[in-house]
């Protein structure tokens, strides 16, 4: 069951918090939506789960508009939103139950879904405490829990890992990537790592705007430009390098270092020694910096050249 954001557009009074944003999220490959804080993230989730309405657009869920059918796709998606909403004095499983009878699940199979998701979401240690005693790693499995009470199809997580410890963070992991096996699963975040670890499918948001969207691995094979960064003992002037062979875009990281962008780093280097050699400067390192999506959503997002 795949899930489409069409041509979404969300404005707060005069400011555009979305433009025209479009994706597909579908079954058994989990989709990153990544982007800076303040790109629209949790905005774009907000209204893809149907907790509040855009100014423009449609998100579909099977085919069906959650704008015109809300009633019908809200009980096939189960969203955790960024600050997990819980009541600290209710019990594991009675607050499950409670979510459970809002879904209009009662009885025997209420029992049976609480049971399924208290095991897969790994709560069967601390299943008999009350929610404010847990750590904040169970908390997160609690609202994953709260999300999939209801068996959804579509699985929507804004930010699941904040604040969250190393061991924590691999137990998240492994639960999200066993949930996604037969749902349709989106992961906002703002770390690439969550999304290097767990995705196969990228969308990138900036400004309100989708600049990429791809396969990771496709993003990762495509032609981009290279980047140097030349340290030396001396401070370094970006005059001294204007016209240099293969140099396309240049800046100052400190008084030492320089980056710069290139399509022929072997040119560039050449050129880079010569002129090195030339004003006599000593050289502590040239290094390529390594393609990765951190490198991809830096030039996407404009925080780097």
């Amino acid at each position: 069951m795949s899930l489409q954001v069409k041509q979404l557009s969300k404005f707060y009074k005069k400011q555009k918090a979305l433009d025209q944003v479009s994706f597909e999220a579908v079954p058994g490959q989990v989709l990153g939506f990544l982007g800076p804080n303040g790109a629209g993230k949790s905005t774009t989730m907000k209204i893809a789960a149907g907790y509040i309405l855009p100014d423009e657009g449609d998100v579909l869920v099977d085919g069906v508009s959650s704008i015109l059918h809300p009633e019908e796709t809200s009980r096939l998606i189960g969203y955790l939103p960024e600050h997990n909403p819980l009541y600290l004095d209710m019990y594991i499983k009675e607050f499950l139950g409670f979510m459970a009878g809002l879904h209009n699940i009662k009885g025997k199979l209420a029992k049976t879904r609480i049971d399924e998701v208290v095991e897969s979401c790994g709560l069967l240690p601390e299943q008999h405490k009350k929610i404010g005693a847990l750590s904040k790693g169970y908390r997160q499995r609690v609202g994953l829990a709260k999300a999939l009470v209801h068996d959804p199809k579509v699985i929507i997580l804004d930010e699941p890992t904040t604040g969250l410890d190393p061991n924590q963070l691999v137990e998240i992991r492994k639960l999200i990537k066993t949930i996604s096996k037969d749902k349709t699963l989106i992961l906002s975040t703002h770390i690439m790592q969550e999304v290097e670890a767990l995705c196969e499918k990228v969308v990138i948001i900036h400004q309100g705007k989708v600049v990429a969207q791809d396969l990771l691995s496709n993003l990762k094979n495509k032609r981009e430009k290279a980047i140097l960064i030349l340290e030396t003992q001396e401070s370094l002037k970006e005059e001294w390098f204007e016209g240099l062979p293969g140099l396309d875009k240049m800046k100052l990281l400190d008084g030492q270092q320089l980056q710069m962008s290139t399509d022929d780093p072997g040119l560039l280097r050449k050129g880079l020694m010569e002129l090195i050699h030339e004003r006599q400067l000593t050289l502590l390192n040239l290094k390529q910096v390594e393609k990765n999506l951190e490198t991809i959503f830096h030039q996407l997002t404009g925080s780097n050249i």
